[in-house]
């Protein structure tokens, strides 16, 4: 089981960007998955998740209307667009197979923030 995250960069207050994370070795579609972030001197934040029930999805309020999560089942992919970005939004961004406790996390896509 792997999941590999990436999209992450630095981007002007106010910007988007869009983070991806490609599984393999399972069906994305047979999970909740979700993407959490953990920031310096912060606990970590859950800031998404989808369920592989109803596809329903959960967002916290510091993010809700400005991120989606979603998925690609044919190309087994998550995606977190993001927009109208914060500096508080700085963080390393993981994803997850299950949410909201998981099993297996990608690496870690790094978002900055700034100006």
């Amino acid at each position: 089981v792997q999941l590999q995250a990436s999209g992450g960069g630095l981007v002007q207050p106010g910007g988007s960007l869009r983070l991806s994370c490609a599984a393999s070795g399972f069906t994305l579609d047979d999970y909740n998955i979700g993407w959490f972030r953990q920031a310096p001197g912060k606990e970590r934040e859950a800031v998404s998740c989808i369920s592989r029930i109803d596809g329903s999805r959960y967002y916290p309020d510091s993010v809700k209307g400005r991120f989606t999560i979603s998925r690609d089942n044919a190309k087994n992919t998550e995606y977190l667009q993001m927009s109208s970005l914060k500096p508080d939004d700085t963080a390393v961004y993981y994803c997850t197979r299950g949410c909201p406790s998981y099993d297996y996390r990608g690496q870690g896509t790094l978002v900055t923030v700034s100006s």
